[in-house]
C-alpha cells in the first residue's frame, strides 16, 4: 500500500477512551490524526459502550480536546438500544429507563416514551413494554428490581452493554454487565444485548456514516470489545496500543478477535500501512516475521529480535510471527513457543518508542 491508510475508507466508527483520550487527557496524535482524516473527507462515528452519558455531554468533550465533534457524531449504546426498541414497539411505548440521562434521552428521540424506576407503579398505569438498561453511577436495588419485575411480566429485555467492569480513578468498578447479572439472577430469560462487541452498534454508525460496512475503518483498544464487534460487523478494524490492549494480548487473540491492522498510535492512519509477512522452514522450527526492515525470529524456542525498524513495523512482525506459528500448532498459547515472561520483557524494550517514523 503505497497511499495513507485510511485513504482506502470512506467512514472511520472510532473509540473513545483509550484511543482518542485517557482520563480526559488528550492520547498523543490522536486529535490532529482524526481532524486531518475529517479534513480529508472521511465521515467519523464516535462510538462508545457508555451508555449513561449524553450524546451532547460527549461530544462537547471531545470539542475541548480540539475535535469538530458535533452531537450527531457521538453513537452510544442506549442508541443502538432504543434503534433496536423502535422497530419492534409501536411509537410511544413505555419503556423502563434503567442507568445514567443517556438511556432516557436516546428512547425520547425514536419517538419512545421512558419512565423511571421511581415512576413506576405496578397497582395503575400502563405497565411497560420494554426495559432498556444501561451503566449510570446512582442506579440502585429498586431500579433493578423494577427492572425484574417488569420482565418477569412480560417485557422485552434489552441490555446496552455486557462489560463486567469499568474503569475509574479509584480502581475496577463493577459496570452495566455486572448489573445486568443481578437482574438475571432474579428473571428467567436472557437479555438482548445491543453494545460492543454485538453488531447493532456499529450497524447505527454505518447508517450514521452513509457507508457499506466495509467502507469503514473501525478503530479501538480492546479485542473483546472494538476488534471482535468490527469483525462481526464486517468492517475492518485497526487496534492502537494506546488503550486496554497491549502486545502480549494482541498475541494471544484467537480469530474472532485479531484486528486487520495494528499500530502504534493514530499517526498510522496517514502513512501508507505495510503488512507484514511471515516464513518458515518445512518442519516449523524456524520463524521469521518480516515488515518494512524489521525482523524477528523463532528458532527452536527461541525469539531472535532483529536490530532494524520501528516499533511499529517491529509490533507488526512479531504479532504476525507468532499468530502464525500459533496456528502451525492448532492455536496454541504463545507460551509453547517459548515466550516466557523474561522473553516479553525483551520485547517491551524491543518495541519501545525511540526510532524516529
Amino acid at each position: 500500500m503505497t497511499q495513507a491508510l485510511v485513504s482506502s475508507f470512506r467512514g472511520i466508527v472510532c473509540d473513545l477512551d483509550g484511543v482518542v483520550y485517557r482520563s480526559h487527557e488528550p492520547i498523543p496524535y490522536a486529535v490532529e490524526a482524526l481532524e486531518t482524516a475529517r479534513g480529508d473527507g472521511v465521515s467519523i462515528a464516535y462510538a462508545t459502550n457508555n451508555a449513561g452519558r449524553e450524546p451532547a455531554v460527549v461530544a462537547a468533550q471531545l470539542r475541548e480536546l480540539g475535535l469538530d465533534a458535533p452531537t450527531d457524531s457521538v453513537v452510544n449504546s442506549s442508541m443502538a438500544g432504543a434503534a433496536y426498541l423502535a422497530d419492534s414497539l409501536p411509537a410511544d411505548a413505555t419503556v423502563l429507563a434503567v442507568g445514567g440521562p443517556g438511556v432516557s434521552t436516546a428512547l425520547s428521540e425514536v419517538g419512545l416514551r421512558p419512565v423511571r424506576a421511581s415512576d413506576a407503579d405496578r397497582s395503575a398505569g400502563e405497565k411497560p413494554l420494554a426495559v432498556l438498561q444501561g451503566y449510570g453511577p446512582e442506579v440502585s436495588w429498586r431500579d433493578l428490581a423494577v427492572a425484574a419485575f417488569a420482565i418477569q411480566a412480560g417485557a422485552q429485555w434489552v441490555a446496552t452493554n455486557l462489560d463486567a467492569t469499568i474503569p475509574t480513578s479509584d480502581g475496577i468498578a463493577p459496570g452495566n454487565g455486572s448489573l445486568v447479572q443481578a437482574v438475571r439472577a432474579a428473571v428467567s430469560v436472557d437479555p438482548v444485548a445491543v453494545g460492543k462487541p454485538e453488531t447493532p452498534l456499529y450497524e447505527l454508525c454505518a447508517r450514521r456514516l452513509g457507508c457499506r460496512n466495509d467502507q469503514i475503518l473501525a478503530i479501538g483498544d480492546r479485542l473483546d470489545t472494538d476488534i471482535i464487534g468490527a469483525n462481526r460487523a464486517g468492517m475492518p478494524s485497526l487496534l492502537v496500543t494506546t488503550g486496554v490492549h497491549q502486545v502480549e494480548a494482541v498475541c494471544a487473540a484467537d480469530d474472532e478477535s485479531r484486528p486487520r491492522y495494528l499500530a502504534v498510535d493514530l499517526r498510522a492512519l496517514h502513512a501508507p500501512y505495510t503488512d507484514p509477512i511471515v516464513d518458515s522452514d518445512s518442519d516449523g522450527h524456524r520463524w521469521t516475521g518480516r515488515c518494512g526492515e524489521a525482523t524477528v525470529s523463532l528458532r527452536d524456542g527461541q525469539v531472535v529480535l532483529g536490530d532494524s525498524g520501528c516499533p511499529e513495523t517491529r509490533l507488526r512482525a512479531l504479532v504476525a510471527l507468532v499468530w502464525a506459528a500459533r496456528d502451525a500448532r492448532d492455536r496454541a498459547p504463545a507460551t509453547t513457543l517459548g515466550i516466557d515472561d523474561e522473553t516479553w520483557r525483551r520485547i517491551s524494550d524491543w518495541l519501545a518508542p525511540g526510532d524516529p517514523r
